[in-house]
């Protein structure tokens, strides 16, 4: 396989968590009965680039089908993290309502609402039926499309070019990074500013979060590969911000090679950060299948231990990043009977690969079980002051990544 942004032969592997269902694709009870499609799920590493992807190429309309059941809006400090960037870009980037703002992956409108409250022009671009219909009922024009260079120039043929262009956790996400940046530098105004937020390669490789490993994630990325990838196509990136977000996230704003702004000093901190810490060099991918294993044998060790003494246990959070872990680590019903999540889109429906099923939040009330695993170790905080009506009995609350932790 060749890198898909600078083409080289890729010969270095990162990670190799063997083959199984795309991470998003959930089934229904119909769906038991049917043999699941599964991929490899392999990661490689560019030693000229250093775009760390997944090896096998697996389709968009694979993975991103319309009934997608990954909506924003469920978690409330996803909502509180897009309000404070709209109250920030808003006043930075001087956006009025003669401005025109385009989210990439607007999912169900979490982020654009805020933009229409104050009026300013804005429009979706969400691929998945499911959550483009739910901006579409707080009032926000989408378009339901992949994105990317051939809509870019569509859309600059029709309206006005973007002041600002979003695009949260979907850098990763896109087969076709190049076509993907291409698309971004077509559709930008003169002055204007990309914003892209991405999990950030370096937190991955230093906490063990082999979790956000899945096929959806074609990239993983660090901001060498970043500057590469949109100097390509034409962009540079003028500030950078370190993000908490997903285990550590960056917040790169980008804008067209001609554009004067200055490049800020951040730039030039998280790129030494990057070196130092051994990003570029090989030696540094190595091991990490091992520290990954020891996660997976760790899981395993506490739920056959719970099973053994007679401790009920229960997941939370049908997370894509905890169908990862359950698959890798071959979790079925037999150990976590079931999942329960917010998301009315996933309750009734079975993880994929596990097959565990789905169940609202109230059923770990109904049955008090002596172990929540908390999957989406991310959001584990709001989790607990969630469901602290339950009593917060010692040891009650686990997560397994970066290792096994009580809360």
């Amino acid at each position: 396989m060749n890198c898909r942004h600078c083409s080289a032969s890729l010969n270095l592997r990162f990670l190799d968590l063997g083959e199984a269902p795309p991470s998003n694709a959930y089934l229904s009870a119909e769906d038991l009965d049917k043999p699941e499609k599964t991929f490899a799920l392999r990661v490689l590493v560019c030693t000229q680039c250093w775009l760390v992807q997944t090896e096998d190429f697996v389709g968009a309309n694979d993975l991103f089908r319309p009934d997608y059941a990954y909506f924003s809006s469920t978690s409330s400090s996803w909502l509180g993290h897009a309000k404070k960037y709209c109250d920030t870009i808003i006043p930075k980037l001087g956006l009025s309502t003669g401005s025109f703002v385009v989210e990439v992956a607007s999912n169900d409108g979490y982020l654009l609402k805020n933009l229409l409250t104050v009026g300013i022009p804005c429009l979706g671009i969400e691929p998945t039926a499911s959550t483009a219909a739910a901006a579409e009922k707080l009032g926000i024009p989408v378009i339901r499309k992949f994105f990317g260079e051939k809509l870019a120039k569509e859309l600059v043929e029709k309206g006005p070019r973007a002041d600002l262009i979003i695009g949260n956790n979907v850098y990763a996400h896109v087969p076709d990074i190049n076509n993907f940046t291409r698309g971004l530098a077509a559709l930008l105004s003169k002055d204007g500013v990309v914003t892209l937020e991405f999990p950030h390669l370096l937190c991955l490789i230093k906490q063990t979060l082999f979790d956000t490993v899945y096929h959806e994630h074609f990239s993983y990325l660090s901001m060498h590969a970043v500057r590469s990838i949109f100097g390509a196509a034409g962009l540079k990136i003028w500030d950078v911000e370190e993000l908490s977000s997903h285990g550590g996230s960056l917040r790169v704003y980008g804008c067209l090679l001609s554009c004067p702004r200055s490049i800020s000093g951040r730039v030039a901190e998280v790129l030494e950060k990057e070196r130092k810490e051994g990003l570029l060099r090989q030696e540094t991918y190595f091991g990490f299948q091992a520290r990954v294993d020891k996660i997976k044998e760790d899981l395993l060790i506490f739920l056959k231990e719970c099973q053994k003494t007679g401790k009920k246990v229960a997941a939370y959070g049908a997370a894509a990043k905890g169908n990862t872990l359950l698959n890798y680590a071959g979790v079925k019903p037999d150990l976590v009977p079931y999942v329960c999540d917010a998301a009315p889109s996933k309750q009734g429906k079975y993880l994929p690969g596990s097959r565990i099923p789905i169940r609202p939040p109230s059923a770990l009330r109904q049955e008090l079980p002596d172990k929540i695993l908390i999957l989406p170790w991310n959001l584990a905080d709001e989790i607990v002051e969630a469901l602290g009506d339950m009593g917060k009995t010692k040891d009650r609350f686990v997560t397994a990544i970066p290792s096994l932790h009580f809360a």
